[in-house]
Formats: C-alpha cells, sequence, structure tokens
C-alpha cells in the first residue's frame, strides 16, 4: 500500500500544474484524498498505544520521505517521534500529528459495541489516526506549493507520539525543536466543527507503586503488609483532599494493580493519578498534596512507596490572531454533509449515547474563543514557545463523547475520513494565509508575549527526566 501510494505522490507532485492561490491546495487534497485515507485506516487497524507506534510512526515518516519530505527520525530520544521538513528559510509553519491510541477501547467500525477480537485492545478513541493522516495531507498539498514556487519559506510536519499522557510535546520542547519555527497549526477530530482558541487545563501525570509483604489473608494475616491497602488509603485522602481544592481542580484515577487472589496479602500494588487545574503552578501545589496522601497510605499500613512521575504538561495559550485566521478558513471551507447509509449509522450511534441526535450541527462552525475547556494537551507546552493555534472538524457522530467506543466506530467510516479532509483543507489553507502575509505573522508573536507577560516558560518535568517510554507497559514488581 505505501510503495503504490509513494508513487501516485511522487507523479502527482511532479506534475500539478502550479496555481497561484489556495485552488492549488485543495488540488492538491483531492489527489490524494484516497491514499491518506489508506494511511488513516492502517494507523486505525494497528491502533498503537503511546510510545509503542513504531508501525504507525514509520508509516508516516516514510510516506513523508516519498514525497520530497527530509526525515529526522527518533527526536528528543524518542523512538517514535520524528520531524519531516520541506523547503527552507522564513518562514517556517510547522503542522502537529498525533497517532497514538487509547488501551480498553477496541472496537469495529460498526453503530453498536462490538469489540475488535483481534488487534491489542486498543482503540483510536481520541481520532489521532485521522489527525495524524490529516496533517500529513496537509503538509504535502503545501510542500507542492513550496516546488511550484508560490509558498514561501519551510513546512514542518511533526510526528508527536503519546499525547495521551505520555506528553511527547514537552520533551521535544525541551530539546529546542521548535525554536526556529515561526507559526504552528494543529487540529483535532470531534463531534462538531470550531474555532477560536480556549484555554484547557494543565496536567500532571504519576504513578504510584506500594510495595508491601504478602502472607495468607486468613491463615497469618498479622505477618502480611498490604500494598492495596496503602492504595485505598492513598485514594480516600485523595477523596477527602478534593474539597479543599481551587475551582476547576480535576483529580481522576485508576488502579492498575491490585494483586491477583483475595486470600492473598498484596504485596504490590499501583494506582495512576492525573491532576488538572487551568494554572500550572496551581498543579504544582495540587500535587504536592496529593504526594502527602500517597505518604501517608504507606506510612499507615507500613508499606514502601515508589512514585513515578510521568511529565507535567502545560495549559493551551490562545493566539487569537491565528484563530480568527483558522475560523474562517473553516467556515469558508466547511462541505460536510451525511449520505443516507451515514445518516442511518449516525441514527443507530445515537441510541447509544446520552445526548440528542443533531445532524444539522454538522453544518455548523462554532466560534469557541475564550473560556476553559476541561481537557489537557501537551500541544499548551508548544503554545508557550511558538504562536499556535487549532480546530476542531466532526469526525464523529454529533454527541460522542472523545474516548468512547463511539468515537473509535465513527473514526474508522466515512464519517471520520469527510472530518479529516476538511482538516486537511483548513491546515493547508491557513498556512497559506499566514506564509503570504508578514504582518499577521508578527501580531500573532506580538499576542503570544503579551500573553506571557514576561513568564519565562518553563517545562514541568524533573531535572534531566526521559520521556516514560514504558508508561503503557503493563504493571511489574
Amino acid at each position: 500500500m505505501l510503495r503504490f501510494f509513494s508513487v501516485i505522490v511522487l507523479g502527482f507532485l511532479t506534475t500539478l500544474p502550479a496555481f497561484a492561490d489556495k485552488d492549488a491546495l485543495n488540488s492538491t487534497i483531492d489527489a490524494l484524498d484516497d491514499e491518506a485515507w489508506a494511511v488513516a485506516k492502517q494507523l486505525w487497524d494497528w491502533a498503537e498505544p503511546g510510545y509503542q507506534e513504531t508501525k504507525s510512526s514509520k508509516l508516516l515518516a516514510d510516506t513523508l520521505k516519498e514525497a520530497g519530505f527530509t526525515i529526522e527520525m527518533g527526536v528528543a530520544d524518542i523512538p517514535t517521534a520524528f520531524t519531516a521538513t520541506y523547503g527552507s528559510g522564513k518562514p517556517v509553519i510547522g503542522i502537529l500529528g498525533e497517532f497514538d491510541a487509547l488501551p480498553g477501547l477496541a472496537q469495529k467500525a460498526e453503530p453498536t459495541r462490538a469489540p475488535r477480537e483481534d488487534g491489542n485492545g486498543c482503540g483510536q478513541a481520541c481520532g489521532h489516526h485521522l489527525f495524524g493522516a490529516g496533517s500529513m495531507l496537509a503538509a504535502m498539498a503545501i510542500a507542492e506549493q513550496i516546488k511550484a514556487g508560490t509558498h514561501p519559506g519551510t513546512i514542518r510536519f511533526y510526528g508527536t507520539p503519546a499525547e495521551e499522557g505520555g506528553a511527547a510535546k514537552v520533551f521535544m520542547v525541551r530539546d529546542g525543536l521548535f525554536d526556529d519555527v515561526d507559526i504552528v497549526l494543529h487540529w483535532h477530530p470531534g463531534s462538531g466543527n470550531s474555532a477560536g482558541d480556549p484555554t484547557n487545563l494543565s496536567r500532571i501525570a504519576a504513578k504510584f507503586r506500594f510495595y508491601g509483604r504478602s502472607a495468607h489473608a486468613a491463615g497469618a494475616p498479622e505477618q502480611g503488609r498490604s500494598a492495596l491497602d496503602a492504595v485505598a488509603l492513598m485514594n480516600y485522602a485523595a477523596e477527602l483532599m478534593r474539597e479543599h481544592t481551587p475551582e476547576y481542580t480535576r483529580i481522576h484515577h485508576v488502579i492498575t494493580a491490585g494483586g491477583l487472589a483475595p486470600n492473598v496479602v498484596p504485596d504490590f500494588a499501583e494506582v495512576y493519578y492525573y491532576v488538572r487545574h487551568p494554572e500550572a503552578p496551581v498543579v504544582k501545589d495540587l500535587y504536592a498534596r496529593l504526594l502527602k496522601c500517597a505518604e501517608a497510605g504507606a506510612l499507615a499500613t507500613e508499606t514502601e512507596l515508589e512514585v513515578e512521575f510521568l511529565a507535567g504538561t502545560h495549559n493551551l495559550l490562545p493566539n487569537d490572531v491565528l484563530s480568527q485566521v483558522t475560523l474562517n478558513n473553516l467556515k469558508a471551507l466547511n462541505d460536510l454533509s451525511y449520505t443516507d447509509d451515514e445518516t442511518s449509522f449516525a441514527m443507530e450511534i445515537q441510541e447509544s449515547l446520552q445526548a440528542p441526535l443533531d445532524l444539522e450541527s454538522i453544518h455548523e462552525v462554532r466560534d469557541s474563543k475564550g473560556g476553559t475547556s476541561k481537557g489537557s494537551t501537551d500541544v499548551g507546552d508548544v503554545s508557550w514557545v511558538v504562536p499556535t493555534t487549532g480546530f476542531r472538524t466532526a469526525c464523529w457522530v454529533p454527541g460522542t463523547p472523545a474516548h468512547s467506543w463511539q468515537a473509535v466506530a465513527a473514526g474508522g467510516t466515512s464519517i471520520g475520513r469527510k472530518g479529516m479532509i476538511l482538516a486537511a483543507r483548513v491546515l493547508a489553507a491557513t498556512a497559506w494565509d499566514i506564509a503570504h502575509d508578514e504582518d499577521l505573522m508578527n501580531e500573532a508573536k506580538a499576542e503570544l508575549q503579551d500573553r506571557l507577560e514576561g513568564e519565562p516558560y518553563s517545562a514541568m518535568l524533573e531535572p534531566g527526566q526521559k520521556a516514560p517510554l514504558t508508561y503503557r507497559d503493563a504493571p511489574t514488581r
């Protein structure tokens, strides 16, 4: 499939006439629509989790290499992170591309719950297969215009793994991979169309491991020291802490290991926490308090505590100058519509959702400027060092929440494909507008400096910390 795709890309990029406006971008995207969707479906099928996306990363990088991009693999000491660069000089416009999947959400491209029996148990429940392939397609369209002499400067695709908790972009920012970039663009699948940057929540992720002493739970309980009890006490302390946290705080966890048999006192247990708040300093304070909850659990149960600090991510810094360009392009280019089969699929999906079905909403574009969204992303760290803007397109049935089997299902169908192609068009058009307007770029850079208010960026990482490449591995003692 890759060889076939590459031949078409190379042939097309050498024969397409050089148009002097954005119509040429759409022509490239139209010509490569089928092949880009084939890449997206392959990423959907592989559904590789964070820092394990070896095949997904290679497919994207190889495809871009065959299209003439210069590839640098393994950047920031992350095997699945890469950059793909085309052109030279200024401006340098970066486009982000994600591709990791989520554990436990395997699903067929069907409108009822039908977990895949093959595969690794993961699913593209946040649509990152579309994110990666759609951004790749936009980068290739811009590269064609650079080659034709109608688009100035450089386009750089960033292959950014492990967005779901692995925070790869934080390590890429720390290693200077965005130092020469003028503007960064990104997008995300959603259940509607929107542009206009809100801020969101900063986040710290950490795993807490407790080591105790096993014993027969009935015959010799006094000889045991339960690691699971330590997790339970930590969790209870964290629940009590919630009442005394600032507005917008979010704290959630999963117990990833807690013993294997009820008649054995567990000598190992692990709990995985996220702590979130709109302001990074508040997140740091909350994490310090959570750490005390963990220490209390270990103290009370006479167990040993080990903490793995995975990473912290900053909140997004909005850029109204850039988001207005994206909003205008999304409104102008939105041509989404459903066929009869897609409508039937949507209606059946809706039966499993808690939200009413509003099919007309795919024709609308919402201005999401202002406010605070409740999610987190390592794109936030990029936005603190480069003017950055993003948007969403309707890749799922309206009303579908992210991180659900319904999102996985729609993302494997033509509904997801249409949203991805729209995103590629908007990315390419926005890059074009920015690259041809130096005043606009300068205004965006000035806005970033105004929002920073002299506050220097500092990554929420431990000194010398490496990316947590094994954070998706099963817990072991």
